[in-house]
């Protein structure tokens, strides 16, 4: 099934131990192989278990950014090791973005709504919070596995509980939103259509704009053809052979460029440490 599943490609014994540089060469080729798979097929789930494992350093690299966080690192590695699961899902060879670059926002992205989920707004017990955070962990693998999202039963059969603790762990999970006190509620308990929000409810623009402020200081300490290179293919949408042309360079130059580009936008996203003054070359 190995030899089927990889079709040439080199089988690796110890896909956590593979360096840097080499899991970036084998995830491409992987990654390239997995659309040629049918999902659900014993191939397929090898060669993504593989492709998983290949890149956790990248998840423990995201999870760093979160170290003062009260939570235990290991489950901010498993959530973030979910949203490499959609990354690789998600992943389109063909648009020559590197893939790490693709899915490291999706894995800080599932950090961030591990910690807002697990951000109780009441007094929960324990054993309630940590059954919530096993939910919506075994919800997001059955999501993957099943191709829908589950149902309460689903749940409880991965969980080996039953649905009615399932159902208890669906009611205290509640306990981590809140509304004003002042809110109308309709007499068949529907929430406001208009006036107060929800006091706890995630803003996806907000962290747009965390993103965004973050990200612009580190674009302004690159060089004038950095952050061309950036507006061209971001911006512009224009693919690697359109860039070098349009600046005289190879394909093979603007694609060495953009990996040394992205890989310091990614590590400056993850440091504490901002940088203090823009550059004049562009490297």
């Amino acid at each position: 099934m190995r030899r089927e599943a990889l079709d040439g490609l080199p089988e690796i014994d110890r896909p956590t131990q593979v360096s840097t540089d080499d899991a970036q060469t084998l995830s491409t080729a992987l990654l390239t192989r997995l659309r040629e798979l049918e999902p659900g097929t014993p191939e397929h789930a090898y060669v993504r278990n593989t492709l998983v494992e290949l890149n956790l350093s990248l998840v423990r690299f995201a999870a760093r950014r979160f170290k003062n966080r009260p939570e235990q690192r290991e489950d901010i590695v498993q959530v973030g090791t979910i949203g490499l699961i959609k990354a690789i899902d998600r992943f389109d060879p063909e648009r020559g973005i590197e893939f790490s670059a693709f899915a490291l926002p999706t894995v800080v992205g599932e950090m961030k709504r591990f910690f807002r989920d697990t951000t109780w707004a009441v007094r929960v017990p324990r054993r309630l919070q940590e059954l919530r955070i096993d939910m919506a962990k075994a919800a997001d693998a059955l999501e993957q596995s099943l191709g829908h999202r589950p149902t309460r039963a689903e749940v409880a059969e991965h969980l080996h509980v039953t649905e009615e603790r399932v159902a208890e762990g669906e009611l205290a999970a509640r306990g981590y939103t809140a509304r004003s006190l002042d809110a109308s509620v309709s007499d068949e308990g529907d929430p406001p259509r208009s006036g107060s929000r929800r006091l706890a409810e995630p803003e996806p623009s907000y962290e747009l704009i965390e993103d965004f402020a973050s990200l612009k200081p580190l674009i302004d300490h690159l060089g004038e053809r950095d952050r061309t290179i950036l507006s061209l293919r971001f911006g512009e949408e224009l693919t690697q052979a359109e860039i070098g042309a349009r600046l005289g360079l190879s394909q093979m130059h603007i694609s060495r460029l953009l990996t040394r580009i992205l890989g310091e936008l990614r590590a400056g996203l993850l440091t504490e440490d901002a940088p203090t003054a823009p550059r004049t070359t562009g490297g």
